[in-house]
């Protein structure tokens, strides 16, 4: 009987109002940058929404993408599974073990076929079918299999979304990422290593509030947790912005919070939403912490190499991003200089044209 109520008629069950629904589609559409006018419009889809399947496969992978899954704050994970979607299939967070797990999963596909939703996370080999099994059937087979029925995918973690780890050189087990695997589905990557949990809830919410997938980037990312650097929102860009640089993790660059650029931070060519959502409940995130950015939501951030190493001595170039290493490799030197040559530059100019005028 539970299962065949709308969301609307779950929400009210257990106590929560309309105006609570209405706060909670505020809060998404801010983050995901939708306009004021999509809220009563995503709250009144959610209402009607009929709980769907949702089937999640692990392959090659490390499970950190469903822990950080867990510590989901909007939506919560509890709130997610219970009340939004039906998870029926997750080897880590499902009760059942064994044939009574694969039953559930051949049931939910049986059940929804055409509308359930596939999250994969982790990457697919194809070197050998036995690298990676799950109740005997190797993970390309199983991909393939349950994709067929899917209505949409998402890969979930650099893994599933690029190859990850797994397909770093010399990728002895011949992974693959998830697009690679299923060249004629549209694929939505959620990348990061692992991506931070409200990012995945986000953008289930979104698909299920709206019924359709978000806007996309040339990589299969979505537009509102993708589409701007870490660099442009780093609350550290202004030291930047004045040559000011840690030489080193203990230095006293370090302890006054300046930029990391010179220690290897790759948030000038990274495209995530780290800097604005940040982990754990929007507590931190690694630059805040301390820690350059390494790139892990760009494509084969493990061997582009000098994760301690600056932009301009490493391969974290592929995004068309050479103007954009060069001139954090000019900042690093004579970032400051520059800024005052200009401003001199520009005096200078405005006192000839006066002077002619």
């Amino acid at each position: 009987m539970s299962d065949r109520m709308s969301l609307g008629e779950r929400l009210k069950l257990h106590g929560i109002s309309r105006r609570a629904l209405l706060k909670y589609c505020a809060c998404t559409a801010s983050m995901m940058a939708m306009p004021p006018g999509m809220v009563s419009a995503a709250a009144a889809n959610l209402e009607k929404l009929k709980r769907p399947s949702v089937i999640w496969l692990s392959f090659q992978e490390c499970t950190g993408c469903t822990e950080s899954l867990t510590r989901s704050a909007s939506p919560s994970i509890e709130s997610l599974i219970f009340d939004t979607v039906s998870l029926d299939y997750h080897h880590t967070l499902q009760a059942a073990s064994g044939t009574a797990a694969e039953a559930a999963r051949e049931a939910a596909m049986e059940e929804s076929y055409g509308e359930y939703i596939l999250i994969v996370d982790g990457s697919i080999p194809t070197g050998n079918p036995g690298y990676s099994t799950i109740a005997g059937i190797d993970n390309l087979s199983m991909l393939k299999d349950v994709a067929r029925g899917a209505a949409a995918i998402i890969s979930v973690g650099t893994c599933a979304a690029f190859g990850g780890l797994p397909m770093a050189d010399p990728n002895p087990t011949g992974a693959v990422s998830v697009a690679d695997a299923l060249p004629d589905r549209s694929i939505i990557n959620v990348p990061g290593c692992p991506p931070i949990g409200d990012v995945i809830t986000g953008v289930l919410v979104q698909i299920l509030a709206f019924g359709d997938i978000p806007e996309l980037d040339h990589l299969g990312r979505p537009m509102a947790f993708y589409g701007q650097n870490i660099h442009d929102r780093c609350y550290r860009r202004p030291f930047y912005e004045r040559g000011l640089f840690a030489e080193s993790f203990d230095d006293e660059g370090a302890r006054k919070g300046w930029c990391l650029y010179k220690l290897g931070c790759k948030g000038p060519v990274t495209y995530n939403a780290c800097a604005v959502t940040k982990w754990n409940g929007g507590v931190s995130f690694p630059i805040q912490a301390g820690h350059g950015c390494i790139g892990c939501s760009e494509p084969r951030f493990w061997d582009k190499g000098g994760f301690y190493q600056p932009i301009s001595q490493t391969t974290f170039t592929d995004r068309t991003q050479l103007g954009i290493a060069a001139a954090a490799g000019v900042a690093a030197g004579v970032g400051a200089t520059l800024m005052a040559r200009s401003k001199q530059k520009k005096i200078r100019a405005r006192l000839a044209e006066e002077e002619s005028s």
